[in-house]
């Protein structure tokens, strides 16, 4: 059985430095029948689940730890048994939502590394640090499946936000131009919120 990739769309909230914003967030299933990965976690457990539509949760892959992507991460876990893997630089936006040491307090499973590999459906996701949105951010690269999953990293259009705590602009143009632009042009990007776009329709928007 092939690999595929499954989407659905979630609406919630997103907090930061104060203020509060409506969202439209993007649901992404890689796997096969049999088991799948889930990346991010926005708003909604049942809507996630009705897109992994019974199969085995291998883990959930968290592009960042915006509370808009991993807000029910801990809950999804409980209901799958799959660990929450996360890049450790994002540990202060994670501590924002799930707290820090303190008895009661949510803690992700594995730490994402860049040039991890995970496996899914026989297909092999790359995991690119991508800083700048966020510090752990990461983009996911499924070349079997000529894709990126790539978070607020990457829109139709250009960079993602960078105008709140712990992100940087430099940053992340450089982190798009030197990992994310070294993809084939056609590389499909599935990104965190909005539309598709490719590697190739963003370089002039970077």
């Amino acid at each position: 059985m092939a690999a595929r990739v499954d989407h659905a769309v979630v609406s919630g909230t997103f907090s930061l430095d104060g203020e509060t914003h409506e969202v439209d967030n993007n649901v992404w299933v890689i796997g096969d029948d049999e088991q799948c990965l889930v990346v991010d976690a926005p708003h909604d457990v049942d809507a996630i689940l009705a897109l992994v539509a019974g199969r085995a949760v291998k883990a959930i892959v968290c592009t960042h730890a915006h509370d808009d992507h991993v807000r029910v991460a801990p809950e999804l876990r409980r209901r799958t048994g799959a660990p929450i893997l996360l890049h450790p630089d994002d540990r202060p936006l994670w501590e924002l939502t799930h707290g820090g040491d303190e008895p009661g307090a949510e803690l992700w499973d594995v730490d994402l590394t860049d040039g991890q590999t995970l496996t899914i459906g026989g297909a092999a996701v790359q995991v690119i640090h991508t800083p700048g949105h966020a510090p752990g951010a990461v983009c996911l690269y499924v070349h079997d499946l000529g894709c990126v999953f790539t978070g607020d990293t990457l829109f139709e259009g250009g960079p993602g936000a960078t105008g709140r705590s712990y992100s940087d602009a430099d940053l992340i143009k450089e982190s798009i131009r030197s990992r994310l632009f070294d993809l084939p042009d056609e590389t499909v990007v599935h990104t965190g919120h909005g539309p598709d776009t490719t590697i190739g329709a963003e370089r002039e928007n970077v």
